[in-house]
């Protein structure tokens, strides 16, 4: 399986969910699941079905993690010769040349990301737009939207 990049706050943060699925919600539904099997008839029992689903979905999620972290590839943009330009792991401070509004992202692996804090996907179209970029650059985002022009403003690694 192919290394997944990671920042190494991405780790923590998946470390931090599976610790969490493994010792509070793992024990939890299996209590569930018991007080549900002691109310007799599995066939028509409600809370059984809804805790196994839920069992099910815990088990997934635990498996995906682990999974995600076995293939991690940790990446430092503070260690890496980045000569100013925008690499995996920088924040990005943009300036639509349109509205002239100033947003703010966070270049992260596909696992990480998560557009209400601020972390774009490597993948994303704006992400591969800005990669091997510097301050001062406009680059084109081809968005559902139409084409957009964006300005780098600042770069920082964190």
């Amino acid at each position: 399986m192919a290394a997944i990049p990671l920042t190494s706050r991405g780790v923590a943060r998946l470390n931090q969910e599976l610790h969490r699925l493994k010792t509070v919600e793992r024990p939890s539904v299996i209590n569930a699941i018991a007080e549900a099997r002691a109310q007799g008839d599995l066939s028509e029992n409600a809370e059984y079905e809804a805790a196994r689903e839920r069992q099910g979905f815990i088990e997934g999620r635990i498996a995906e993690l682990e999974g995600t972290l076995s293939n991690a590839q940790v990446i430092d943009p503070t260690a890496l010769n980045t000569d100013g330009r925008v690499v995996f792991g920088a924040t990005v401070e943009i300036e639509d040349l349109e509205s002239g509004d100033r947003l703010a992202y966070q270049i992260v692996g596909d696992a990480e990301s998560d557009i209400k804090a601020n972390l774009i996907s490597v993948s994303s179209p704006v992400a591969r737009a800005l990669i091997g970029k510097s301050e001062g650059d406009v680059v084109e985002v081809r968005a559902p939207s139409g084409v957009r022009e964006y300005e780098v403003i600042g770069i920082r690694y964190v």
